[in-house]
């Protein structure tokens, strides 16, 4: 779901202006059927974003607005792209571009098709509307939308009841300021949370085959990417492995994910995943209580057989279609790391080194300034002590 986004706009064809040169004499069937197609669904975003259940069902079917009701939104619109006429009725293709309100800056933008049929007398209503291909699905498609408030965090289920909602609320109201306490408060201090039904429905909202979450507790995903143009962070839930963690668990996983919706401004092309991530586990196990030992046990157990890595971890390490047993150990060499830092050169450094790489903009080099200006060493230094670190943390 995370991709780079574009703005779009409504603004008419200035057909008129090339009748001189060409000799055209109007717009054709294509443009007028495209034209009313968009007044449709003007009318029917009006009509959701005011409640008013008549005025939505006057334009079509009323699933979506059946499903959406729970979701608090502060803007709704399309912008049709194409439509092709079939028989009777019509498929449009639009972009969706909507906004929750009190939590994204900026609209959400996902990709539509609608289909569309045609009364007697000339008018269009909406039969459907679904992802396009190769687009993932909203959670609205999989059901209807509940949600609860938190103190900090807006929790949204696909189907099921607020009761079984709320627990994610009160481990997401904890995240936020722990990870403001750790980060700084430079950022939005709110959190989306998506629990779907099931990890088959988590894949759906993600566009990714299921196989790739399989064991993967939660992911967080940026609308609009990165680089301070992500308006619409969302940590979707897989059920299935999170309900295998206790509460501790839980809370950690949640924590690691609001630390990315957190960072995700300072988080850049520059920033490697053994940086990312590991800083996201070194806030999530902050205040746990947990030993080195115990929090990396794929790397301890490779520390004790002599096996200790040569370099921090690829980002080609983190791939979640990696062997359990490597990607354990990529995320728990990226926190170590994190958590020497902040043990040699301080918490507030460590944060400093974050932002210093991501400030970079471009990979090379990123991290070897950061580095030599923050920490005042270099990668054979630094690689040395993380790898004398591992020794002494988990030998």
């Amino acid at each position: 779901m995370a991709g780079r986004r574009r703005a779009w706009g409504i603004g008419a064809v200035g057909l008129g202006l090339l009748l001189p040169l060409t000799g055209c004499g109007g717009p054709t069937a294509a443009d007028s059927a495209r034209a009313e197609v968009q007044q449709v669904l003007d009318r029917r975003a009006a009509a959701l974003l005011g409640r008013d259940a008549t005025a939505y069902g006057a334009t079509g079917t009323r699933t979506e607005y059946t499903r959406l009701r729970a979701l608090p939104l502060a803007s709704w619109s399309y912008r049709v792209t194409a439509v092709r006429r079939t028989g009777s009725g019509a498929t449009a293709d639009a972009e969706l571009r909507y906004r929750v309100a009190g939590y994204d800056k900026a609209p959400v933008d996902t990709r539509r098709t609608l289909t569309l049929g045609r009364t007697a007398d000339g008018r269009w209503y909406v039969t459907a509307d679904r992802p396009a291909e190769q687009a993932g699905q909203q959670l609205w498609d999989q059901g209807t939308v509940t949600a609860v408030r938190g103190r900090h965090s807006l929790v949204l289920g696909g189907g099921g009841t607020t009761a079984g909602l709320e627990p994610y609320a009160r481990l997401a109201d904890r995240a936020v300021p722990a990870v403001s306490g750790a980060w700084g408060t430079d950022w939005s201090r709110r959190v989306v949370v998506l629990v779907p039904r099931s990890l088959a429905a988590m894949a759906s909202l993600l566009g990714a085959p299921a196989a790739n979450y399989r064991g993967i507790a939660a992911v967080t995903t940026g609308e609009a990417g990165g680089a301070g143009r992500a308006p619409a962070d969302r940590v979707v839930v897989n059920p299935e492995a999170y309900a295998l963690l206790g509460d501790a668990g839980k809370q950690v996983v949640l924590t690691h994910e609001t630390t990315h919706v957190a960072t995700r401004a300072r988080t850049t092309a520059a920033t490697p995943l053994w940086l990312s991530e590991g800083y996201a586990d070194w806030v999530g196990y902050l205040g746990t209580g947990r030993t080195p030992a115990e929090a990396a046990p794929e790397l301890a157990r490779a520390v004790r057989d002599g096996e200790v890595p040569d370099a921090l971890p690829a980002d080609d390490d983190f791939a979640f279609t990696r062997e359990p047993v490597r990607l354990a150990r990529a995320y728990e060499g990226g926190w170590l790391a994190c958590r020497m830092i902040a043990d040699r050169w301080g918490a507030a450094r460590l944060g400093a080194f974050y932002r210093s790489v991501g400030a970079h903009g471009q990979r090379t080099g990123a991290v070897e300034e950061a580095l030599r200006t923050v920490l005042g060493t270099t990668p054979r230094d630094f690689t040395a002590r993380w790898r004398a670190y591992l020794t002494a943390q988990l030998g």
